[in-house]
């Protein structure tokens, strides 16, 4: 029981912390999100990232591995350990991006313009942020986790809490994938890649051209149609075609010979 409350807490905890570092990233540095304006950067509605809470879990995971090991010295072992979070937390980001790309045809980041990037989907720069989070998990969040888990089972109101959320989580994410499921439709019958943030974006800019409501958690709900917006005049702001991602693919492993 006590680690199922821990894993429970740590998802809700790494996804909520997650979507406002990602919030704060798309605002000021993405790409995707050339106005800068304040987007919801995640999958699904809610203010989470399942894949930070997941990555979280992970974390814990490694964390509790290691410690029976016996590595010296101790620093050799807090080395390893946080290159060992950042290797697995970049095939996790991987892994996300490449099962959108290829079941759904939507590209939720893109890693193109930065050096040493593997198709759009990881590159150094990101490896080296997820291990710092990870030697910040480390050193400083895993001694007190036993100590917050204490406090929810403690709490009658934080146990409820955490209930609700994971209700209103899962409702959340069957309406997203419903949305997803309407993109890759578009995706396959008209041969070409979604960039989710791009998208996201466009809509927000489209909104305040002509004086309509944005909605900053439900970032798809418009006055008109999804499917208006995916036929726009801006389309290209967030499409791109197959074949121009498979002659980039070949290009990039052209380079590595």
């Amino acid at each position: 029981m006590q680690t199922f409350l821990i894993i429970a807490f740590l998802f809700w905890l790494g996804s909520s912390i997650g979507w406002i570092l990602e919030l704060f990233y798309r605002k000021f540095f993405s790409s995707g999100n050339p106005d800068h304006k304040w987007i919801n950067p995640g999958f699904c509605v809610g203010p989470y990232l399942p894949l930070y809470g997941t990555g979280v879990c992970i974390l814990y995971g490694i964390t509790v591995l290691f410690d029976e090991l016996v590595i010296n010295p101790h620093w050799a072992k807090n080395f390893v350990t946080v290159f060992v979070m950042a290797i697995l937390m970049t095939a996790i980001e991987f892994l996300s991006v490449w099962v959108s790309l290829k079941y759904y045809h939507v590209r939720l980041w893109d890693y193109r313009e930065l050096p040493g990037n593997i198709e759009g989907l990881i590159c150094p720069l990101f490896s080296f942020f997820w291990g710092c989070l990870s030697a910040f998990y480390l050193f400083w969040l895993h001694s007190r986790i036993a100590d917050a888990v204490s406090v929810f089972q403690a709490h009658t109101y934080w146990m409820f809490a955490l209930g609700v959320f994971y209700g209103i989580f899962i409702v959340d994410v069957n309406h997203s994938l419903g949305t997803v499921n309407r993109l890759k439709k578009f995706a396959e019958e008209n041969n070409v890649i979604i960039r989710y943030e791009n998208l996201k974006a466009s809509i927000r800019r489209f909104q305040e051209e002509v004086s309509e409501k944005s909605h900053f958690l439900a970032f798809f709900r418009s006055e008109k149609d999804l499917l208006f917006h995916l036929n726009s005049e801006r389309a290209q702001e967030f499409l791109e075609s197959v074949h121009d991602r498979i002659q980039k693919a070949k290009e990039y492993k052209n380079g590595l010979k």
